[in-house]
């Protein structure tokens, strides 16, 4: 079994990423940022009943952006995953200097491979065209897809062996259980129904630390 970081532990899609990997025996450090806000979110080992997860689950306090902290936690695991995010500081501030962190951080600690969350906006409706440069697309939307977007020129120019996993450009299914099934596709805007849910996105994220199929790319995942 591997030892995966998974920074950004606490949000909806953190929370079932780290579900599924310690489901599978996986160990897991979760970060976030405060963890005395996290009691009893995430899966205790042997807990009762089926699928049960079997992996260890340690919560750590953490910051994304710090290259210096990344690194403290990144060190002795297999890989890393990227689900953070911040509301009180723009998109593009944020997500530029958490991918600095990651490359540096992650490479210090000898950390290659990083699986990342990315948003649906970026992916394009026609040949050139991303989502987010139609005329009709909302400015505050735009501002946020932006900084998605530094964040994959900085993963570009590194030498991380990084995948971006796109999920379609509407809100996630929060409630929906468990499948198993999704399709990852190539740089389109896939299909928006039926809607994809945080469950199957942790599953896809961690088909992607198990068994790496896409290297230095982002990709679409849906249904």
């Amino acid at each position: 079994m591997s030892k995966i970081v998974v920074f950004g532990a606490g949000g909806r899609a953190g929370v079932r990423v780290v579900a599924e990997a310690a489901g599978r025996g996986h160990e897991v450090t979760a970060v976030v940022r405060d963890p005395g806000k996290y009691a009893g979110v995430f899966p205790e080992p042997g807990a009762s009943g089926a699928g049960s997860p079997t992996g260890r689950v340690r919560v750590v306090a953490g910051d994304v952006t710090d290259p210096a902290g990344v690194a403290e936690v990144a060190a002795g695991h297999d890989a890393a995953v990227q689900v953070a995010a911040r509301l009180d500081m723009s998109s593009e501030e944020f997500y530029t200097a958490a991918a600095r962190a990651l490359v540096g951080g992650l490479g210090k600690a000898g950390v290659s491979r990083l699986v990342a969350v990315g948003i649906g906006s970026l992916l394009e409706v026609s040949p050139g065209v991303r989502l987010v440069d139609t005329p009709d697309f909302p400015a505050e939307a735009r501002a946020f897809s932006l900084g998605h977007a530094a964040e994959l020129e900085v993963f570009e120019g590194s030498g991380l062996d990084w995948v971006v996993l796109a999920p379609p450009p509407v809100f996630l299914d929060e409630s929906a259980s468990r499948t198993g099934r999704y399709r990852i596709g190539g740089g389109e805007v896939p299909a928006l129904e039926p809607a994809f849910s945080f469950a199957d996105l942790g599953v896809a994220v961690v088909d992607e630390v198990e068994r790496p199929r896409h290297h230095r790319v982002q990709v679409a995942v849906s249904y």
